[in-house]
């Protein structure tokens, strides 16, 4: 392999927004803000919408979310003029 040319794949911390669920796992996401786990160690946090703890087929529960108004800009975008 080439020196220098590929990201850091390193220990991270997945957030997910809607249930305050967090995991560590290993990634190549760089991210300004950081966390400390339970461990004792600082970590780089990625935050995520969507996490096994909170999406529908996992949980059973129908959850409709819609950040940032998605439906609306599609419809707006593809509405006939």
């Amino acid at each position: 392999m080439k020196k220098d040319i590929h990201p850091t794949y390193r220990e991270v911390v997945f957030q997910d927004t809607s249930s305050d669920f967090k995991f560590v796992t290993r990634s190549t996401m760089t991210s300004n803000e950081t966390i400390t786990m339970e461990d004792g160690k600082t970590y780089p946090v990625i935050k995520v919408e969507v996490s096994s703890a909170s999406h529908p087929f996992y949980t059973g529960k129908n959850i409709f979310v819609d950040t940032a108004g998605r439906v609306e800009k599609f419809q707006k975008r593809y509405a006939k003029k």
